[in-house]
């Protein structure tokens, strides 16, 4: 059994009953931040936030999240953003490794879930060869969170049998991707990174069988106050990508004529909660 170990930092008198595991010297967690609601850390993530003396985290993780880890930890960012300074993936794991063999409780966070086109998996392999010990705590992906937060169900009886998640880093006519199966009716798509590439995912969809009128919603900052969604048909993909900023999904599929019925995120309330947290030094 792994040892257990009281977090850094204000406990409520239900997390005072649950069990925390340690995070030892020199170990890496590498956790799911979620996409973007704090509410939706898991309590193992918060505990890892909390103890963690080191954190190396992505554009993706939100200010709310990265509030509240220890005061006294060390923050690196080493995200990637397209078009903007990134940090390069070797200098990322050079960083884990360094860090672990210094001593250091590190941390190291990703939006979403850190194996759903995370490359934690790749991180892992580095600590792996470097002899580090990690845990791997993991996060609501942002296919099912954004979703869920815009009223979107992946599956339904009568609208879609099958989900898949893809992402949209594709090269021009890339010959790797089965764009027959990504087309197929009654399947919901959704699309991670795919707003630079939506005029040839719109192309390809329909040139393999996808109707034109196939509802797709992209949705923008999915579960925080910003959210926003915006609606339209598989024709539209690319006109409508244009008035989305990253990070978005893109969703595709017959679900997505359930969103507006099943709305129910109140981004004007998440916005008063959020800011009221924050006077409250939550």
């Amino acid at each position: 059994m792994p040892d257990t170990v009281v977090p850094i930092g204000p406990r409520s008198a239900i997390d005072s009953k649950l069990p925390y595991t340690a995070l030892k010297p020199g170990e890496v967690a590498l956790v799911g931040a979620g996409p973007g609601d704090p509410e939706l850390l898991t309590i193992k993530a918060l505990n890892m936030l909390r103890q963690a003396e080191v954190i190396l985290y992505d554009y993706l993780v939100s200010d709310e999240i990265l509030s509240l880890v220890s005061s006294d930890a060390i923050l690196v960012c080493v995200g990637k953003r397209a078009g903007a300074h990134s940090v390069p993936q070797h200098k990322t794991n050079q960083l884990l490794v360094d860090f672990a063999k210094q001593g250091y409780r590190v941390a190291r966070i990703k939006g979403g879930d850190p194996f759903v086109f995370g490359r934690g998996a790749e991180e892992l392999e580095v600590l792996v060869d470097n002899g580090i010990g990690f845990q791997v705590i993991p996060g609501i992906t942002a296919a099912s969170g954004a979703t869920a937060y815009a009223g979107i169900p992946l599956t339904h009886r009568d609208y879609a049998q099958t989900a898949m998640f893809v992402t949209g880093h594709l090269k021009d006519e890339d010959s790797t991707v089965d764009w027959s199966t990504l087309a197929r009716k009654n399947q919901t798509l959704v699309i991670y990174m795919g707003l630079m590439k939506s005029s040839i995912i719109e192309q390809q969809l329909t040139q393999y069988g996808r109707s034109e009128d196939t509802p797709i919603a992209i949705i923008e900052r999915g579960t925080q106050a910003s959210q926003k969604v915006i609606y339209g048909r598989l024709s539209q993909l690319s006109e409508l990508s244009t008035q989305a900023a990253s990070p978005a999904l893109i969703v595709v599929g017959e679900v997505v004529a359930l969103g507006k019925k099943l709305a129910w995120f109140d981004t004007e309330t998440a916005e008063t909660k959020n800011a009221q947290a924050k006077l409250s030094g939550q």
